[in-house]
């Protein structure tokens, strides 16, 4: 008896233990061989996580012209197929209010299949095509069919993958392009970042291919250019309008206005005195 007691406390304790390699084995699943735990290590425990630093719905729920300015210095990042990031700081920007904006796609409330995207919530992303070529990208904000056009972007990461994009985009230029030239101006933006009408009607707040995080430097007010938009054509008095913002001094900016920063300094110089 004792010997049958003893083996039977054996076989008892080898099937309790026989547990643990099952349990350390699930958590090895999840674990990379450096150590450190990865969702990406097992295809049984992918879970896509948001970024926690993006922007959120909060920041893209103001005025036009607010969101215009907002935008300054804040990143925008773009996630290729290929798993490459490319991030770009916002310098330039243009505000598009809607109704009696007569530059505007939405001028006088007029809602289409094309501006669609301009009357849904702020965050959203309007891309349309000009010249049957090119496209350009813009984002709703407060207001009946408002939204801010991106117009330049200083580029921070993956400009090789950048260039590649330009490179290959219809009528791009074959010249290797140096790093200004990259995103200084709406269409060419489009093409470095890889953004086609597939990416019109996007939430900015919920994409996983394209999403805004907050800048680290932020322009202060006398950093900002307001001036006139560019190539709206004869639109009257709202040709003159101060609805472009751009970084002053910035280099990546698309076109300087010189008679504006000018009288800025000259008032800033007056303010000091």
């Amino acid at each position: 008896m004792p010997r049958k007691r003893k083996l039977l406390a054996q076989l008892s304790a080898l099937q309790s233990n026989s547990s643990f390699p099952q349990i350390n084995a699930l958590e090895n699943l999840n674990t990379t061989t450096g150590g450190g735990c990865s969702p990406k290590s097992s295809k049984y425990f992918v879970t896509e996580k948001k970024n926690s630093s993006q922007l959120e719905a909060e920041f893209f729920d103001q005025p036009c012209v607010s969101l215009a300015k907002s935008f300054l210095g804040q990143i925008l990042v773009r996630k290729l197929p290929d798993g490459r990031e490319l991030w770009g700081r916002i310098v330039e920007t243009e505000a598009y209010l809607g109704g009696e904006d007569e530059a505007s796609h939405s001028k006088g409330g007029k809602q289409t299949q094309r501006n669609a995207a301009m009357f849904m919530k702020p965050g959203t992303l309007y891309v349309y095509q000009i010249y049957g070529i090119y496209f350009c990208v813009n984002v709703s904000s407060q207001g009946e069919g408002a939204a801010v056009l991106l117009r330049s972007l200083e580029p921070l990461q993956g400009l090789d993958a950048m260039r590649e994009l330009r490179r290959t985009s219809r009528k791009a230029p074959t010249k290797l392009l140096k790093d200004w030239q990259l995103c200084n101006g709406p269409s060419r933006l489009c093409q470095a970042f890889g953004i086609d009408k597939a990416f019109d009607q996007r939430d900015l707040t919920q994409d996983t291919d394209i999403w805004m995080v907050p800048g680290q430097d932020l322009p202060r007010e006398q950093d900002v250019v307001a001036t006139t938009r560019i190539g709206i054509g004869n639109r009257g008095e709202w040709a003159q309008k101060p609805l472009r913002f751009y970084l002053r001094g910035n280099k990546f900016v698309s076109v300087v206005d010189k008679k504006t920063e000018r009288e800025m300094a000259a008032r800033g110089h007056l303010s000091c005195s």
